[in-house]
């Protein structure tokens, strides 16, 4: 059998079971529950004009970076912005990667090394997972926010310990219980690696993430910072101590062998968090938002029963079956409403789900509208409807 026809067939099997990924344009005529755009910042166009005019008063021609930063792609530009992140961050320097995953891949594959341990979370993003299989260390997952199951296997551990959770986990949109884990983790001297991809500009003083908002920070090994989401832009980076920055430029190949962030980018990260320094009302709006949610949801007893009990901005609503939960998107989306299916084996399987990302600029009416249609919606979809 040739390639082409192996490939085709696991397509054919994926789209049997209902879970072949597309991929689709955003239609703007619809009321966006799917982004990760929280803040609204992406679209926001003060942000925008200030970003251009930055860029315009740069001096020269600056389409690319034009290379690796060890090579050609460094600039005083670059230097100057992770000065800035890491004053934001509080921590002794900080690091630009091109994305948060590729931040993530970075730090668990360059850092420990065989006859370490790593011990993360089952719910960790795909690209801290993508690192750990890099590294030749030992790996182990435990069971999603139960420390009880993490300190069984730390007191398995060999080497340096490595301990990896997010602030809030994008599937669930759940907290890990940073201070249990910071505590336990002193216990057994072990390393705690932090991603604060989706609390980046959405909680903490200029949007610097929830280990600097309950004064952890100096207490974590390494924390992750993602720009593409409550930030409004692109590119990631990592914050930590000297040491560790200057380990990550000599041995992180995913800094080593890829081009620079271009100029634009650099532009963008510093003038979206400016932005959000001058307006801290951005935050507390869309936690007003959050609340406003939750509490509309409480008028829908039936309903809430579905939801993942949630104070971020990412509710979960657990549908069942790939072909039922695509039913129930399919018939939000015919009314109006941006909500998308996340479908094994992304989540697992029976764990299918709606995952609603609420934005501050989504109004009240309109989050009282999403919720009604989705109820009446679940009440006539049938719950059999797999194949």
């Amino acid at each position: 059998m040739s390639i082409q026809q192996k490939l085709k067939d696991k397509l054919n099997q994926r789209e049997a079971s209902g879970s072949l990924r597309k991929l689709s344009v955003a239609d703007k005529n619809k009321i966006d529950f799917c982004s990760n755009d929280y803040l609204g910042l992406a679209r926001n166009p003060a942000l925008h004009q200030r970003i251009q005019e930055a860029y315009t008063n740069v001096s020269g021609i600056h389409n690319g970076a034009t290379g690796s930063r060890l090579i050609s792609g460094n600039s005083e530009h670059h230097l100057s912005l992770e000065k800035k992140l890491a004053s934001l961050f509080l921590s002794e320097s900080a690091l630009l990667f091109n994305s948060g995953y590729a931040a993530n891949t970075a730090i668990l594959s360059a850092i420990p090394q065989k006859g370490d341990t790593i011990i993360y979370d089952e719910y960790i993003h795909a690209s801290l997972k993508e690192g750990a299989r890099l590294s030749f260390a030992n790996r182990f997952a435990f069971h999603h926010n139960d420390l009880h199951d993490l300190e069984r296997k730390m007191q398995k551990a060999t080497g340096d310990i490595f301990v990896v959770a997010e602030s809030v986990y994008s599937m669930d949109g759940d907290f890990a219980p940073l201070l249990k884990l910071v505590t336990l983790c002193e216990k057994y001297g072990a390393n705690l690696i932090w991603d604060e991809a989706h609390t980046t500009g959405v909680w903490g003083r200029g949007g610097n993430g929830i280990a600097c908002m309950e004064n952890l920070h100096k207490r974590l090994f390494a924390r992750v910072y993602t720009f593409g989401k409550g930030p409004g832009v692109h590119g990631g980076c990592i914050a930590g101590s000297e040491v560790l920055i200057q380990y990550l430029i000599n041995f992180a190949r995913p800094l080593i062998y890829t081009t620079a962030l271009p100029l634009h980018s650099l532009v963008s990260i510093e003038e979206s968090f400016r932005f959000q320094q001058d307006h801290t009302d951005l935050q507390t709006s869309l936690h007003e938002r959050i609340q406003f949610f939750r509490k509309t949801l409480t008028d829908h007893p039936s309903l809430k029963t579905h939801f993942i009990d949630s104070q971020s901005p990412i509710q979960a609503v657990k549908i069942g079956g790939n072909q039922r939960t695509r039913m129930v998107a399919t018939q939000l989306q015919h009314l109006g409403f941006d909500v998308r299916p996340i479908l094994s084996p992304t989540v697992k399987e029976g764990e299918e789900r709606l995952r609603i990302c609420l934005h501050l600029y989504n109004t009240e009416q309109e989050i009282e509208a999403l919720i009604e249609e989705l109820s009446a919606v679940l009440q006539n979809v049938p719950v059999s409807v797999e194949k």
